[in-house]
């Protein structure tokens, strides 16, 4: 079996030597290097490690991942389609102008015994290179963790505090419409709400809006929102404030949370949540929204699963097929990473369905 000490690497940064374990945010306004992993349902553990260097990025470990045809998904086709035009009925009764409806996919890991998050994350660096990967393995505290993620959720330097909502995703630039383009406006717009009720007043705004960023498979629109945090205002104040993630919620988020809750079959767990570190002493941080994530369940009725969620935001301009695609067409590329089949990605295209 594989050296399964508690660990976590995001980028660069590796660090080990577990120190304490605390689901209170409060920990995170204290001292030393904490990592962060909080589900969408609200369940949070944060991690203090003791030591933290620098490493590089080493060839992929022996990673035995599920068969690229072994994932079920909570959420069939036609059961998604209808939950696309259940969602379209709210938004033209006025309860809410979009909602990001998700489903969960999971596979029987092949030799259980041998599977290292770790292991997996290495693979999906090399196969799908992504601004915010990462991994957290505390197996003792049932997180085990590997993200792609492209998206920023929060990042912190002092009392300067930066999101990067991602809404909008092509194939490539000629896909994005403009219904892509007003999806991601209105993710904007709740940011900047939620982000001007802990910082100071004024001090909010959109350096960057609709940016096209392109990403292994497949573009997005990336826009950025700033603002100073108050003195008052530490990390319980900007989690209550912020979380879960405008962008993989909706607009309004009460409404769009309340409907969530009654079309999605699954929980959601560290997809979508938040997922990155803090630097108490330098007051520094980085927490992605866990998008592209994978996390290892080991108390699944069946046995141990491999999970791993993909979604969209839905609008009234949403076509329901298209949504449909949209979702196999962000999890295409990281299932056949994740089944060890990244060497022939050249010939898929990172597309296949």
């Amino acid at each position: 079996m594989s050296d399964l000490s508690p660990i976590a690497r995001f980028g660069d940064l590796l660090a080990y030597d577990l120190r304490d374990v605390t689901s209170d945010l409060g920990a995170l306004d204290s001292r030393g290097f904490w990592v962060v992993a909080a589900d969408f349902e609200g369940h949070t553990v944060c991690a203090r490690f003791g030591q933290v260097t620098t490493a590089s990025l080493t060839t992929p470990q022996d990673w035995h991942g599920p068969d690229r045809g072994a994932w079920t998904s909570s959420l069939g086709r036609q059961e998604y389609i209808a939950r696309v035009r259940l969602i379209r009925e709210h938004i033209a009764a006025g309860d809410v102008y979009q909602a990001n409806l998700c489903r969960v996919l999971s596979a029987p890991l092949p030799r259980p015994q041998n599977a290292d998050i770790a292991a997996l994350a290495d693979v999906l660096e090399h196969g799908n290179p992504a601004p915010y990967a990462g991994v957290i393995r505390l197996p003792a505290h049932g997180v085990e963790i590997a993200t792609a993620s492209p998206e920023l959720y929060l990042r912190r330097e002092g009392r300067t505090v930066e999101s990067g909502p991602i809404k909008g995703t092509g194939r490539t630039t000629a896909d994005l419409l403009e219904k892509d383009h007003a999806e991601n406006v209105m993710i904007v717009d709740l940011v900047r709400n939620d982000l001007s009720r802990v910082c100071m007043p004024g001090s909010v705004t959109v350096p960057s809006l609709c940016a096209v960023e392109p990403y292994p498979g497949l573009v997005h629109l990336v826009s950025t929102v700033r603002g100073e945090l108050r003195d008052d205002a530490g990390w319980p104040e900007l989690f209550s404030a912020t979380f879960p993630p405008g962008s993989v919620t909706g607009a309004p988020k009460t409404s769009a949370l309340r409907i969530i809750r009654t079309l999605e079959t699954a929980p959601r767990g560290p997809y979508c949540g938040g997922i990155g570190w803090v630097d108490a002493d330098r007051r520094t941080a980085a927490l992605a929204v866990g998008i592209r994530t994978f996390w290892i369940e080991h108390a699944a009725p069946d046995g141990p699963v491999l999970r791993f969620g993909t979604g969209a935001g839905i609008t009234w301009g949403s076509d329901p097929v298209r949504e449909w695609e949209e979702t196999e067409l962000k999890a295409a590329r990281l299932l056949t990473v994740a089944s060890g089949m990244h060497q022939t990605m050249g010939t898929i295209g990172g597309a296949e369905r």
